[in-house]
C-alpha cells in the first residue's frame, strides 16, 4: 500500500488544537454531490472550544483520501490555508471511483467524525449520469429554497410565448454585428444551439456551463435568448417594454428587463479549478487554476496590520469611471494607487493618466487594504474575488448588478462611494479612523463569498433559474429543425471497474 499525504504549512499561534472538537463538513464529503472540484471544510478549535482565528503550529492537519481503486494520478487534490483557522480541502477526480475514504487527522488524532466513507460509485465531472429529478437535486445539494435575484427577475414575466418570443427578439435584433445572441433548446436534456450575433468569444463557455449541468440534472425543456456580449448593451429596456421579452445575461442593468445569471468568470472558475489550466486562453477567456475564490483566499497573504492603507485598482479604460478614478490618483496619490495596464478606448495622455503599468499578480493585490471596485462595460467580475481577499472592498454605486447583490449590504460587505466617485476621498478617509470596522467588513465580505459563490453555490443557482423559468412559459419548446446544432455530450461510462482492489492513497 503506498499513502501520500500533505501536512498545511503553519505559522505561530500558542492555542492548543482539540482534534475531536475540530467542526469538518461540506459538499465534498457527500457522494451524490457531484461538482467540477469537490471541497470540504476544516474549522480549528481550541481545547477551550473557541475558534481558532490564525493558522495553527505544527504538526497541522494532515487529510489523506483513498480508495479501494488505484487512483494513480486521476485525484488532484490540495488545501488552501485561510490564515484565519478555516481550512478549505479541494480534491478533483480524473476518473469515477468505487469509494473513497478520507482521513482528516491533528497529531496522529482523527479531527472530529473522520474517517469519512463515501460508498460509491464516486462519480467524476464527465460522468454522465443526472439525477431525473430537478427538485431531488436541489435538495441533495442543499440548495436554498430561493434566490431574491431569481424571484425580482422573474416577476415581471407571465406565461411566456416561446414562439412570440424568437420572433420578436429577431426582429429588434436583425443586425448581427451589435450583439452576441445565442439561441438555446434544452429538451430532453439535449441542448441544441444557434448563434446570431457576431461577438460570440463566450458561446463555448455557456456551452461547457450548460453541458457541465445537464450531466448532473436532467433539467426541464426550456428555450432560452442569451446574451453572451453583455459589453454590446442590454436588450429589453424597461421603459419602452410593454410585454417583456426574456434574455438572459450575465450583467444586469436596472434600467433593463433583464434575466441575470452567475458570471461566466464565477461558473468558470468551478469548471476548471484544479485543472492544471495555468494562464490559458480558450476563446478569449483566461482559464488558470489561480482565478477562483479558493485560491484568492488562501493567497492573501499580507496581515492586515501590514497592509498598505490606500485604495487599490488595476485594469483597463473600459469605463469613464476607472478613467476618473486614475485622474483621482493622480491628484491624491497618497489615498488611491490606480493605474491602467491597458489603454484600448481613449489615447494614452502620460499627464492625465500616468504611464501605463505592467499586469500585477491579482494576489499582490491584496497587499493593500482598500480594494476599489469599479464598473468596466458592465458589473466588475471581479468582486467575487475581491470580497474573498483579505481587505475591505469599496464598491461603486452602480445601475449594474451581479445576480447576488441583493444579498450584499452597504458597510456589512462592503464600503459604498457614488457613482461619480466625489466622496471616495472621504470615504477612504473614514475607513483609516474606523480601521476595527474596516477590518470586520472585509471578513464580512469573505464570509459572505464562502458561504453564497463557491462552486456548489453556482450550479444551484443555475439550476434553479432554469427550473423556475421553465415554469412561466406558455407550453414547452418546439423540437429543434435542422438548422440547430446539437451540443455532444461526453457521455463516460459511469460504473467503476470493481475488479481494481489495489488499495491506495493520493496526495492532498
Amino acid at each position: 500500500m503506498k499513502a501520500l499525504s500533505r501536512t498545511l504549512a503553519t505559522f505561530g499561534s500558542n492555542y492548543e488544537i482539540d482534534a475531536k472538537e475540530c467542526l469538518v463538513w461540506g459538499p465534498g464529503l457527500k457522494t451524490d454531490i457531484v461538482l467540477p472540484v469537490r471541497y470540504f471544510y476544516i474549522q480549528a478549535v481550541s481545547t477551550s472550544g473557541e475558534n481558532i482565528s490564525h493558522s495553527i503550529e505544527n504538526p497541522g492537519f494532515t487529510v489523506l483520501v483513498t480508495s479501494t481503486m488505484k487512483l494513480r494520478s486521476n485525484l488532484h487534490v490540495d488545501i488552501v490555508d485561510s490564515r484565519q483557522g478555516l481550512y478549505i480541502v479541494r480534491y478533483r477526480l480524473f476518473e469515477t471511483q468505487p469509494d473513497l475514504e478520507i482521513s482528516v487527522t491533528y497529531g496522529g488524532q482523527h479531527v472530529a467524525q473522520s474517517p469519512y466513507y463515501l460508498s460509491g460509485p464516486v462519480y467524476n465531472e464527465h460522468c454522465y449520469y443526472p439525477e431525473p429529478s430537478p427538485n431531488t437535486w436541489l435538495n441533495v445539494m442543499n440548495c436554498p429554497k430561493s434566490f431574491k435575484q431569481i424571484g425580482k427577475d422573474l416577476s415581471v414575466f407571465k406565461d411566456v410565448d416561446l414562439e412570440n418570443v424568437a420572433r420578436e427578439i429577431l426582429k429588434k435584433n436583425n443586425d448581427s454585428s451589435k450583439h452576441g445572441l445565442c439561441h438555446y433548446k434544452i429538451i430532453n436534456n439535449e441542448i441544441y444551439v444557434k448563434p446570431y450575433g457576431d461577438h460570440l468569444p463566450l458561446k463555448e463557455t455557456f456551452d461547457d456551463i450548460l453541458l457541465s449541468i445537464t450531466r448532473k440534472v436532467h433539467l426541464p425543456d426550456i428555450e432560452l435568448f442569451v446574451q453572451l456580449a453583455d459589453w454590446m448593451g442590454q436588450l429589453e429596456e424597461k421603459n419602452n417594454s410593454i410585454d417583456p421579452l426574456p434574455v438572459f445575461i450575465w450583467s444586469g442593468h436596472d434600467q433593463f428587463h433583464d434575466i441575470t445569471m452567475p458570471s461566466y468568470y464565477l461558473a468558470t472558475s468551478a469548471l476548471h479549478m484544479l485543472t492544471g489550466a495555468k494562464d490559458v486562453v480558450k476563446s478569449g477567456i483566461l482559464l488558470s487554476d489561480n482565478f477562483n475564490i479558493f485560491n484568492v483566499v488562501g493567497n492573501s497573504v499580507t496581515p492586515w496590520e501590514n497592509k498598505t492603507e490606500v485604495g487599490y485598482f488595476r485594469g483597463q479604460d473600459s469605463s469613464q469611471g476607472r478613467l476618473d478614478l486614475v485622474m483621482l490618483s493622480k491628484k491624491y496619490p497618497e489615498y488611491i494607487d490606480a493605474k491602467f495596464y491597458l489603454l484600448l478606448k481613449v489615447e494614452h495622455d502620460v499627464e492625465k493618466y500616468g504611464e501605463i503599468v505592467e499586469h500585477v499578480q491579482f494576489f499582490n493585490f491584496f497587499k493593500y487594504k482598500y480594494q476599489i471596485n469599479i464598473d468596466g462595460y458592465v458589473a466588475a467580475y471581479r468582486l467575487p474575488l475581491l470580497l474573498a481577499g483579505d481587505s475591505v472592498v469599496f464598491k461603486q454605486d452602480s445601475e449594474y448588478y451581479e445576480h447576488f447583490l441583493l444579498d450584499l449590504q452597504p458597510y456589512v460587505h462592503y464600503i459604498p462611494f457614488k457613482n461619480d466617485l466625489s466622496d471616495l476621498i472621504e470615504k477612504i478617509q473614514w475607513a483609516r479612523d474606523n480601521d476595527e470596522k474596516a477590518k470586520e467588513i472585509g471578513r464580512n465580505g469573505r464570509k459572505y463569498v464562502l458561504e453564497n459563490l463557491t462552486p456548489s453555490d453556482i450550479y444551484c443557482y443555475y439550476v434553479t433559474l432554469f427550473l423556475e423559468y421553465s415554469k412561466i412559459l406558455k407550453s414547452p419548446p418546439l423540437s429543434p429543425d435542422d438548422t440547430w446544432t446539437h451540443l455532444n455530450q461526453r457521455k463516460e461510462p459511469c460504473e467503476c471497474n470493481k475488479n481494481h482492489l489495489n488499495y491506495y492513497g493520493d496526495e492532498l
